[in-house]
């Protein structure tokens, strides 16, 4: 693997300078002028010892996440942000019943969250807001000195901002952790002990995606937690609930996978990812757009104001990316179809592989030829440390415990003052998959260049991912 690594250096060096170059270049924005005094990291736990989290975006997600912060000892809420007074209502009636301090709260303005982390010490933020805000929250969360700033997926939406959170993360030393909890899900973890064990063999292939029907979530009336067909007028934008608020925008005006980190980040910790390999070119195709416009016909009339939007986002659209020691990855993106849950995984290598859709395992030499295993037998053997440990605690948690598992790493690595889990180079790698995805649909289909967000650390780099 190592000779297949050198000689493909040559390669991929030159293609992936000129995309980071000309990323990079118009980037130089914000690293500058970042006041010395808020660079500096403040000491953890400053008065009671206590871990001091702060959370700006004050939504669904917001609250699982203050669920795990809590169960975990040695925490604490000191504020919250948000510009929706129903959202910031929600959350302190949900932190009322642990039985803790309230905490201070920055609603109002859009910039409100810039006074918040001027005026409070944290030893984590965590950003939970639309898409489009992720990446300016996370570069100011840095620039005020905050020590690790966890921000929820995608990170990023374009190349530039990829590089603001990478070039600020090395600027400031902050440590940007992605909020991607799926690479914490008990299979994929016991997936990558058998990866890391040899049982696969030399990787060669994966296949991944976020096959997810949102067309309620889209759509959502505000009436139930999602659009429940008769039960009211269809709704997106201001007046509408939750995500339907600006996610449907995003299929309105872009066509690329606008949703890529559940897949792609467990198949990239597989496959050790800007940690001696890295994504070196992608290739992107979309279907025509039918599925958001027929749901609307179909449940507010072909009369409907919504049905004379034109939906950019084609309903499924496949991307392949090459990586630089040979592997090939397929990711997927379909949530305007109706269909089941999925995200598609699949790691195959030299001697076996796992497939989650149809719970397989192949493993040659220990499984009988032709014949699948079910995988429950061999994830209980390579069943994760962490896995084992926090069961008990983990099954209280959201998304069947991966959420727990996933801020109770981020906390060890806080205390331990340890690299971030999943950091700004993971962050800016998986998401840019969004960005180039739709330079390359644009295209045609062409073929683009992945930028090298490590600038050449990923050559030596080690993949510590919950080792």
């Amino acid at each position: 693997m190592e000779n297949t690594r050198r000689s493909f250096l040559k390669k991929v060096s030159a293609a992936g300078l000129g995309a980071a170059s000309l990323a990079m270049a118009g980037n130089a924005a914000a690293v500058n002028a970042i006041p010395e005094t808020q660079a500096k990291k403040k000491p953890a736990g400053k008065d009671d010892g206590k871990l001091r989290f702060g959370f700006i975006g004050t939504g669904s997600r917001c609250q699982e996440h203050i669920n795990n912060v809590l169960a975990i000892p040695g925490n604490k809420i000191t504020a919250i942000c948000d510009i929706r007074q129903e959202s910031i209502d929600r959350t302190l009636k949900h932190i009322s019943q642990f039985n803790v301090p309230e905490p201070k709260v920055y609603k109002g303005s859009e910039l409100e969250y810039e006074k918040m982390l001027n005026n409070e010490e944290f030893d984590c933020v965590i950003i939970a807001s639309p898409w489009e805000w992720h990446v300016r929250m996370a570069v100011a969360a840095m620039k005020a000195g905050v020590p690790y700033v966890g921000v929820e997926v995608s990170a990023a939406n374009t190349l530039e901002e990829c590089w603001d959170l990478v070039n600020v993360s090395e600027a400031t030393g902050s440590n940007l952790n992605i909020m991607e909890n799926v690479c914490y899900r008990r299979d994929c973890m016991a997936a990558l002990n058998m990866v890391r064990q040899g049982l696969f063999g030399e990787l060669l292939h994966g296949t991944c995606g976020y096959e997810h029907d949102l067309r309620d979530v889209k759509f959502n009336d505000g009436k139930h937690y999602t659009y429940q067909p008769g039960s009211g007028d269809l709704r997106m934008g201001p007046d509408a609930f939750a995500e339907a608020q600006w996610r449907t925008n995003h299929s309105v005006h872009r066509n690329g996978d606008v949703y890529p980190t559940h897949g792609i980040g467990p198949v990239a910790k597989c496959m050790d990812i800007n940690c001696g390999n890295r994504f070196v070119a992608m290739s992107s195709m979309a279907t025509q757009s039918r599925g958001l416009h027929k749901f609307i016909v179909d449940n507010g009339g072909a009369d409907h104001p919504y049905a004379k939007i034109h939906f950019n986002l084609g309903d499924i659209v496949t991307s392949m990316i090459k990586c630089a020691n040979g592997q090939t990855v397929i990711v997927t993106h379909d949530t305007n179809s109706p269909r089941p849950y999925s995200l598609g995984f699949r790691i195959q290598g030299t001697e076996g592989l796992w497939m989650n859709d149809g719970d397989h395992v192949y493993v040659q030499g220990k499984s009988k030829p032709h014949r699948w295993d079910s995988s429950d037998e061999w994830f209980k053997k390579y069943d994760h440390k962490l896995w084992a440990e926090h069961e008990a605690a983990a099954a209280e948690a959201g998304h069947g415990g991966m959420d727990y598992v996933m801020m109770y790493d981020l906390i060890d690595a806080i205390h331990n003052k340890k690299p971030a889990p999943m950091d700004c180079y993971d962050a800016a790698a998986w998401s840019a998959i969004s960005a180039l995805s739709e330079m390359s649909i644009a295209r045609g289909g062409a073929l683009v260049d992945f930028p090298d967000f490590t600038r050449g650390k990923w050559i030596n780099k080690k993949n510590e991912f919950v080792l």
